[in-house]
């Protein structure tokens, strides 16, 4: 007898047979055993899940001569033994008639088998159509089987199995009963192939049975056809074949996962040049492009898996080995690492399909899941600017994913940087340095992985914000703009026991520098761009924000942070006043509206100096506002 594949030989002859349908099997048991047949079947769903052979093993109990509940056949299940299973189980039954609908697809093969289906059947109980791939057939040919399909002969069962059934038109299948397929689960196909290794008395490990269970993709004929080639390949050990996991990984082109592994780990350090030698590698050896991104695709979706539901879930659909692999990847990286990395490489994989040079395409996909790590959801900015800025004796809030690198931000300047430049006093087309303290709030979140530069390095250009505006229609008449006060002011005024004087850009430096250190860099940032003015003993602080901003900023720490400092350069205790720009003119009795100042982000949000430092690093536009909280 001639050689018979895996997937023929141990096809399915009885309902108990088939793996993964249990919805199916037991419908149609139920409706044979109370006699309840359709005129007229849809099987749909994944290649290779058994849609041909539940039609099969259904028109053998239709047509099945045993009784049912006598000993031979005390089920509705086909007894198997008789004519009439014999026949269709090799293929020639007269009354059981199967169609390729994708080859006859016309409107004359449906006219043809519209007239022999007037007739009766030739010896058994039913004339049984069964019309494989039907979403082939053309509109003309269903619309001619549409009438047949709605008054049937009574002696005619269709059976319809299709991989696309919205392809089949809607007035079809309105007149057939529809059933609906599910893909095979990952450990019932390693089950069936455990099973099927044991009678062929195949050797074979776990790790070899989960790879051809994953290769087979939910569809049971392809894991079978996969085994079929391994057995062929694999050496002889003791007189039998054996399958190990590296031979079946050589035969279907694939690598270990191992290596997407130890790229991962190189993603979460920075190392791109780690990552790029390993994918090198598997080029180097043969491995295609979308091979990899395919392999590296379902590694990073098994990841994400383990991340959500726990490496031990059964979303993975993987061997044990893997899982563990997968698990131990999620928790180096946030849900959104692996959700963001896992989008940008199946438009990777995507890309790969269309262009030239498919390395350099892949690589650069690679190159960006490093500079992923370095990347904020611009909602995730403004909602810390918001929000946390200036939450009581807190900082900036960090960002979600604790196992990556936090902002890093930038370190104030040394003390003879300062003395050298004060940033009060910095010209307007100077650069900053990204070690200097002037940096704006927003260059903390967006300086996530940047390194530190030293000072005597040329720092690239970079948008400089501008100091925010200060009402200074009063303040003209009382002092002069704090570009223009006086260098050494006396701090204690008329009191003898002070007789020291300070430089009021070096306080004005100590004390932003103190807030930056405590952790307050927004306060920092405020104070130092705002107006600093002498009121005969006491300091009086005018900062280029609302009330509302204000309160939130300058906290208690941030309060007792400022007058140590004071304290320290001046030897004196003498009050300050820290104000808002905006208290004179919200105590004026004014809409709402009119209180708003240009500074503030309630009154013109494109005025206001964090908004437009974030225009000019996102080339933006405001278009819209909405107030989520009281402007007053």
């Amino acid at each position: 007898m001639a050689y018979q594949v895996l997937a023929c030989k141990y096809r399915p002859q009885r309902f108990a047979d088939v793996i993964g349908q249990e919805h199916v099997t037991q419908t149609l048991l139920n409706a044979l055993a109370q006699d309840r047949i359709a005129h007229g079947y849809i099987f749909s769903g994944h290649r290779g899940i058994g849609k041909t052979t539940i039609a099969r093993i259904l028109a053998m109990a239709l047509q099945c001569r045993t009784a049912q509940g006598t000993a031979e056949r005390p089920t509705p299940e086909p007894c198997g033994v008789c004519d009439a299973c014999t026949e269709i189980r090799a293929g020639n039954a007269m009354d059981v008639i199967e169609i390729d609908a994708a080859t006859n697809r016309g409107i004359d093969e449906i006219r043809e088998l519209r007239e022999g289906a007037r007739y009766s059947p030739a010896r058994d109980k039913y004339k049984i159509y069964i019309l494989d791939e039907a979403h082939q057939i053309t509109d003309a040919a269903f619309n001619a089987l549409l009438k047949t399909l709605e008054e049937p002969p009574a002696h005619v069962v269709f059976m319809m199995a299709t991989t696309q059934p919205e392809d089949i038109p809607q007035t079809i299948r309105s007149r057939c009963q529809h059933f609906s397929f599910h893909a095979v689960r990952f450990q019932e196909i390693v089950g069936q192939l455990r099973s099927i290794a044991e009678q062929e008395e195949i050797g074979v490990n776990p790790a070899a049975l989960s790879l051809l269970a994953e290769a087979g993709d939910g569809s049971m004929r392809d894991a079978l056809s996969i085994m079929d080639q391994a057995i062929a390949s694999a050496p002889l050990r003791d007189g039998k074949h054996t399958l190990d996991a590296a031979q079946i990984r050589s035969l279907m082109g694939t690598v270990s996962n191992q290596i997407f592994e130890h790229m991962m780990e190189a993603v979460q350090a920075h190392n791109a040049a780690s990552m790029l030698e390993q994918a090198a590698q598997l080029l180097d050896a043969g491995n295609s492009p979308q091979q990899i991104a395919r392999q590296i695709v379902r590694f990073l979706r098994n990841c994400l898996m383990a991340r959500l539901a726990g490496q031990m879930s059964e979303l993975l659909q993987v061997s044990d080995e893997e899982s563990a692999r997968a698990g131990r990847v999620a928790a180096i990286f946030s849900e959104e690492d692996l959700t963001r990395f896992l989008n940008s490489m199946l438009r990777t994989f995507d890309d790969l399909g269309y262009r030239q040079e498919q390395r350099f395409h892949l690589e650069l996909g690679l190159l960006k899941l490093v500079h992923m790590q370095r990347l904020l959801p611009l909602e995730e900015i403004f909602r810390q600017l918001s929000s946390g800025a200036g939450s009581a004796g807190t900082s900036m809030p960090r960002l979600a994913n604790a196992s990556s690198p936090q902002p890093k931000l930038a370190s104030p300047p040394s003390e003879s940087v300062k003395a050298a430049t004060p940033r009060s006093e910095a010209p307007r087309n100077s650069v900053p340095s990204p070690t200097s303290a002037a940096a704006h709030p927003l260059d903390g979140i967006f300086a996530r992985n940047s390194t530190s530069i030293s000072t005597n390095s040329t720092p690239a250009p970079v948008p400089v914000p501008t100091a925010p505006p200060v009402n200074t229609a009063s303040a003209k008449a009382e002092s002069p703009s704090p570009a223009a006060l006086p260098v050494n002011v006396p701090v204690a005024g008329s009191d003898a026991k002070t007789s020291s004087s300070v430089n009021t850009a070096t306080l004005r430096a100590a004390v932003a520098e103190a807030l930056a250190q405590g952790g307050h860099e927004t306060a920092a940032s405020l104070f130092e761009a705002g107006a600093w003015e002498w009121n005969g003993s006491e300091l009086r602080i005018c900062i280029g924000a609302s009330k509302t901003l204000l309160d939130l900023i300058y906290t208690t720490q941030a309060q007792q942070i400022v007058r140590e400092s004071f304290r320290k350069l001046t030897n004196s205790s003498r009050a300050v006043r820290v104000e808002s720009d905006g208290t004179a003119a919200a105590n004026k009795a004014t809409p709402p509206q009119a209180s708003r100042t240009e500074t503030d982000a309630d009154g013109r949000p494109q005025d206001h100096p964090l908004i437009r430092h974030a225009q000019k690093l996102f080339r933006a536009e405001v278009r819209s506002v909405v107030y989520l909280r009281d402007p007053r």
